[in-house]
């Protein structure tokens, strides 16, 4: 997720997953383009920076060029900056979807087939694992979800991850789990993931009960939750322990979180902390913490300051039961893709597309 899967982050998450004793599973990087990393930009390869407590390190990267995808590929496995890459084909934002990149790309078949090749092309003489993350299609009349995952399969990628919506969707309204189950009738050879409105370990639980997936992938589900993949964890494992921080832990997390960004910024405190405003809304959805206090918090600017700001709350708030669980994070309503002209009249790449393409991986890395 766009400013948030950071390695400080994936860190956090690590730390409370591990705390119930189970294995706390893949952690993937934000989002990366391939120019960026095949440009050397120095942000980009920030994001592919992995602690070295991170194993397996995952690499997700994004790209329209299938060339510039391979030799990207090939700088993240060659150079041995990651043990796992995972290829995003479902980010619907506008400022990707209306140069046909992210969620509008398998909409070109051709396009999605060479793109996947050439990144299992690259990764395979280093034993490198490739993944697909997809959405349904553009929109419900432009579905190309069974597609492209039995594409991708044909492939050789590792496993295939859907989430159950559509661009158009967004993230409005609920995950149609139904699709999941039926990609995963349709690709039998590698495992298939589902992805949309995990809330909670149960939510989970009943989605592969429902759909036969062999996993899950949480997006906006860890906002303000790391200890989710603890349940999670505990769940797949057949416990019923579950993670309820009352305040106290929500504020040792949320000053954890703000070092660990500090460390990710290479000591810069003013930028780590101001980095942790965005997660503030997050932490403290449902608990008993005032308009003031919350503007003051969503306004840190330094270790110091957070610490007394923290410590000014009742920290003897318990956990506020459902009222801290549930959505989080953007949702929104459905709206029209932002598509190139003509983009849906065939599904051939003929060259009048071939320049936007590439300017779709322009200024998105990390998002």
């Amino acid at each position: 997720m766009a400013g948030v899967t950071n390695r400080a982050f994936r860190t956090l998450c690590r730390e409370a997953g591990a705390s119930g004793g189970f294995d706390p599973g893949l952690y993937v990087a934000e989002m990366v383009t391939s120019r960026a990393l095949v440009e050397r930009n120095v942000e980009s390869l920030r994001i592919v920076t992995f602690g070295p407590d991170e194993t397996p390190r995952s690499a997700q990267v994004y790209g329209v060029d299938p060339a510039t995808v391979g030799a990207a590929v090939k700088i993240i496995a060659g150079e041995d900056r990651a043990d796992h890459v995972d290829l995003n084909f479902g980010c619907p934002v506008p400022k990707v979807t209306r140069k046909g990149g992210g969620a509008a790309l398998p909409w070109k078949k051709q396009l999605f087939t060479d793109i996947v090749r050439e990144a299992v092309r690259a990764a395979a003489p280093y034993g490198v694992p490739v993944t697909v993350k997809m959405r349904k299609g553009i929109d419900d009349d432009h579905l190309t979800y069974l597609e492209a995952g039995r594409i991708a399969e044909s492939l050789g990628v590792a496993s295939v991850a859907l989430h159950a919506r559509t661009a158009a969707d967004y993230y409005s309204g609920q995950a149609d789990w139904t699709a999941i189950a039926r990609l995963k009738e349709a690709v039998r050879t590698v495992p298939v993931l589902g992805n949309g409105d995990i809330w909670s370990a149960e939510d989970a639980l009943r989605m592969v009960r429902e759909t036969g997936a062999d996993g899950v992938v949480v997006g906006r589900g860890c906002q303000g939750r790391p200890w989710l993949f603890a349940d999670l964890a505990a769940a797949f494992n057949g416990s019923d322990e579950r993670v309820r921080p009352g305040l106290r832990h929500v504020a040792e997390t949320m000053y954890r979180h703000a070092e660990l960004m500090v460390g990710y910024f290479d000591g810069d405190e003013h930028k780590g902390v101001r980095d942790l405003r965005k997660h503030v809304a997050w932490y403290l959805k449902g608990y008993a913490v005032g308009g003031d206090a919350r503007r003051a918090l969503a306004l840190v600017s330094s270790l110091a300051e957070l610490r007394t700001l923290l410590d000014g709350l009742d920290l003897t708030h318990p956990y506020p039961g459902a009222d801290a669980e549930g959505q989080r994070g953007r949702a929104g309503s459905p709206k029209a893709p932002h598509l190139p002209y003509g983009w849906l009249e065939s599904r051939d790449l003929d060259s009048q597309f071939e320049a936007r393409l590439r300017e779709a991986e322009l200024s998105v890395s990390g998002g």
